[in-house]
């Protein structure tokens, strides 16, 4: 059990919740504080004029509203912004939202009934994923319009995930013996006035960014293994001397890796000896490609940039994203913009540029490998049947490149790309969850390409014969990889292979 509300939730907390379908539980004493924050605003608010609680919202919020429609427009407000459109969230990434949204309003400053933070946790128990759409929120006011279909949910209405189908929400909740939740007096902006949606995914995103990063130094070491790169372009001396954190993570990862290799090469052993330098001219590159060179120098700002982005959103995870505040301890209702989302903005478009350049990095791989030209070790497209006859790898190649060009597109930031709404009070806004939700597309695209990357090592590997001969860590992978990708020869439609090899490392370490 996950204990939601006796201290900070780490990602790993986060990961086991929506990945391993952990149980959580509400720990007492939060609970009791939540019930403090509504205690206090239910008498604080008699007799004073507060924003979503006795007005409308947004520039609606000049309109007072009477005592007898206060509940009523809780129900309005989520039903009239229940409006998104697009593909619906897969069920991971709503239940990541779920959790978000159940981790802030746990903080107790929310003013809310127990009963919504107990109906959120049965439904995360459960299995009971909201509907909730790709295209609405601006990230500023929060996530409102994604937040809306969590909250249209919990009233009992629209479409939930449950039994591995969409179902109206009225049917499951009679089937999981769950009453739809009562508006006692803000429940409903409570909800949708936070960044929980943009920040589930984006913590999803880098639970999955780790994993390719991962994979990516170990195709990249793979890569350098099988055309005997020279050993020293990854080792401490020259990486220590680059006081850059992620970049000796990844020459140390590598080291890792490639312990024990028999196929690379010591620059000492080789070029350094007398006995080997009686030429002119050498066959060999006495410095290798950048791609295959370079790999610590590349992939190391990408470590940092998931390492931080990891930071910062474990930190909105674990804040309070609701206007107003309710201040219980203080005696106070505190008006600003927490549900503003640029701090998730920025690291998601950080995050995607990183990972796009991930994706160059293996496509340039991949390119050095098909092209044999360069490697001089290979046949053009590691074509193991008859050349001219079979293809090897071409048509995938075209698949990698295409996916490549389709990230960087979709780096361009959407930090920057603020359209003022909502009757110019939204004058200025985050464009976070489509932010995160283009990460995730990056993310998504460059699995895709490290899977040809993987397929056309495992060919190469083939080719030369030189299973026997690989490091034990690059050798289960072969192996692994193998099993669900035998080695072909003949042309036949390889979509369905890939597809499996895509879902495998998304599923598996590297070590």
């Amino acid at each position: 059990m996950v204990d939601i509300g006796s201290r900070s939730l780490s990602l790993i907390n986060f990961s086991d919740i929506v990945f391993k379908e952990d149980q959580i539980t509400l720990n007492p004493a939060a609970l009791e504080k939540v019930d403090a924050s509504f205690q206090f605003l239910r008498h604080f608010s008699t007799g004073k004029l507060i924003y979503g609680i006795n007005t409308g919202f947004g520039p609606m919020a000049q309109y007072k509203i009477s005592d007898e429609n206060r509940l009523q427009l809780q129900y309005n407000l989520i039903r009239s912004h229940s409006s998104g459109m697009g593909s619906a969230l897969s069920p991971l990434l709503g239940k990541a939202v779920l959790v978000a949204r159940l981790n802030s309003l746990m903080q107790a400053h929310s003013g809310i009934h127990i009963s919504l933070v107990e109906l959120l946790a049965a439904l995360i128990n459960k299995n009971i994923i909201p509907c909730i759409y790709e295209h609405g929120g601006v990230g500023a006011s929060g996530d409102l319009v994604q937040l809306a279909h969590v909250a249209l949910n919990l009233i009992g209405e629209g479409k939930v995930w449950y039994e591995s189908a969409w179902q109206d929400t009225s049917v499951v909740y009679k089937k999981a013996g769950l009453k739809p939740l009562e508006i006692h007096i803000r429940e409903g902006i409570s909800v949708i006035n936070g960044t929980s949606a943009m920040t589930g995914i984006g913590l999803v995103n880098i639970i999955y960014a780790k994993k390719l990063l991962a994979w990516s130094v170990m195709f990249s070491s793979m890569t350098n293994e099988i055309v005997e790169a020279y050993d020293d372009h990854y080792s401490k001396e020259l990486n220590i001397v680059k006081h850059h954190t992620g970049q000796n993570y990844v020459a140390a990862m590598m080291r890792g890796m490639l312990k024990d290799s028999k196929m690379i090469h010591s620059r000492v052993e080789h070029l350094y000896n007398p006995a080997n330098i009686e030429y002119d001219v050498f066959e060999d590159k006495v410095q290798e490609y950048y791609s295959l060179r370079c790999v610590t120098q590349v992939l190391g700002p990408v470590y940092d940039t998931i390492e931080h982005a990891e930071r910062i959103l474990v930190e909105e995870l674990n804040s309070v994203n609701d206007n107003p505040v309710i201040d219980h301890k203080n005696k106070n209702i505190f008006h600003g913009g927490n549900f503003h989302g640029d701090y998730v903005a920025l690291e998601m478009d950080k995050l995607k540029i990183a990972v796009t350049k991930l994706s160059m990095l293996a496509e340039r791989q991949l390119n050095y490998l098909l092209n044999d030209k360069l490697n001089q070790i290979l046949p053009p497209f590691v074509n193991l049947g008859v050349l001219g006859f079979n293809f090897g790898m071409q048509g995938m190649q075209f698949t990698a490149v295409s996916t490549v060009a389709e990230n960087q597109t979709l780096s361009y930031p959407m930090y920057i790309h603020s359209i003022p709404n909502n009757n110019d009070n939204q004058d200025i806004v985050s464009m976070g969850c489509n932010a995160a939700l283009m990460t995730k597309k990056i993310i998504d695209n460059s699995f895709e390409v490290l899977t040809i990357q993987a397929i056309t090592i495992l060919q190469a590997i083939d080719y030369l014969k030189c299973q026997e001969k690989l490091s034990p860590a690059t050798h289960r992978v072969y192996s692994s990889i193998r099993q669900i990708f035998p080695k072909f020869v003949e042309d036949s439609p390889r979509y369905e292979e890939q597809e499996k090899v895509k879902i495998w490392l998304q599923k598996n370490d590297p070590l």
